[in-house]
């Protein structure tokens, strides 16, 4: 699976999340290595570094600042699905390593 210079959007997310619909995230990869910035929504600028899996599957951690001034953490874990138009629809699931460590569940698509 080839993620590089694609760009995906939460279609869905848990409401101890920070993305919606108005976040965008640029990936990048080089390899087996993923990264991406992304801003938009609760989240003024935010970094993931992952490695992508031979399946397409994606090991990520996280960091972002939001609009409260806080930096917060996390771990998220994404398994690729290909939609009827041939588009990346990534399914997560995510964890914060700050805050209330809570976990959650995204889905986001390619745009």
């Amino acid at each position: 699976m080839d993620y590089n210079n694609k760009k995906f959007r939460p279609i869905k997310n848990s409401a101890n999340g920070e993305t919606t619909e108005d976040t965008v995230f640029h990936y990048k990869q080089n390899g087996t290595i993923l990264t991406s910035e992304y801003h938009g929504a609760k989240i003024l600028k935010g970094h993931l570094i992952g490695l992508v899996g031979k399946d397409g599957t994606i090991e990520m951690r996280y960091h972002q600042v939001n609009k409260k001034g806080e930096l917060m953490t996390g771990i998220c874990f994404s398994k690729p699905e290909i939609t009827t138009n041939g588009k990346i629809r990534l399914h997560e699931s995510w964890e914060w390593t700050s805050g209330d460590m809570s976990k959650g569940k995204s889905i986001l698509e390619e745009l």
